[in-house]
């Protein structure tokens, strides 16, 4: 799709609740809202990984944008992926820890989507970042270690890279280095001037 020619007042939405977006957004230097979308984020019967993180942030974007639509809007969402079957954000310490578990010793996908959506230019765009992720063999011990010191129950995976989660780990391989942290920067700021957004 070509570059939609900017709009001197379009304001920025980060169509997303997650902190870590958010502190992300902010290595960019652009003014931005942070609007809460209302979608459902449930998986549809034999919907893949990456197909249903697509789907979630779109439809994100898409809830934003219906509210506030002379805006851009962004819209993410990851999905772990392991061997095919969807690991979403474990909320406590059982299922943290039963995901570790199953992902030790393994190489996980985490797919990273993300969707730029202005309904007054009629923008739309999408793109996926899948990051391989490669966990080491680890204890029973080291699990619990790991899960009483970060207490990452609401990533994805169970694991914050960006901090001691990135002890659990043997390799990452991703083209796109913010991804996995949930926001891929450069293809955002792809999107964004595609969009009409001047980004440095």
């Amino acid at each position: 799709m070509p570059p939609v020619s900017a709009h001197a007042s379009r304001p920025l939405i980060l169509g997303s609740t997650s902190r870590y977006r958010r502190e992300l957004m902010g290595r960019l230097g652009l003014p931005f809202d942070v609007v809460a979308p209302d979608v459902d984020e449930a998986p549809e019967p034999g919907e893949t990984p990456a197909a249903l993180a697509r789907r979630l942030a779109l439809a994100k974007a898409q809830a934003v944008a219906r509210k506030h639509p002379g805006a851009i809007v962004i819209g993410s969402d990851q999905v772990a992926d392991l061997d095919g079957q969807p690991l979403g954000k474990p909320g406590d310490h059982a299922r943290a820890t039963a995901q570790l578990r199953s992902m030790r010793g393994h190489t996980v996908v985490f797919q990273t989507a993300l969707a730029v959506v202005c309904l007054d230019s009629g923008f739309e765009g999408q793109d996926l970042a899948p990051v391989e992720v490669v966990f080491r063999s680890l204890t029973d011990a080291e699990i619990e270690d790991y899960l009483r010191k970060e207490q990452p129950y609401d990533c994805a995976g169970s694991a914050k890279s960006e901090g001691l989660g990135i002890s659990l780990l043997d390799a990452i391989r991703s083209d796109d280095p913010t991804a996995l942290i949930g926001l891929p920067l450069i293809r955002t700021c792809r999107l964004l001037r595609m969009a009409g957004l001047q980004v440095p």
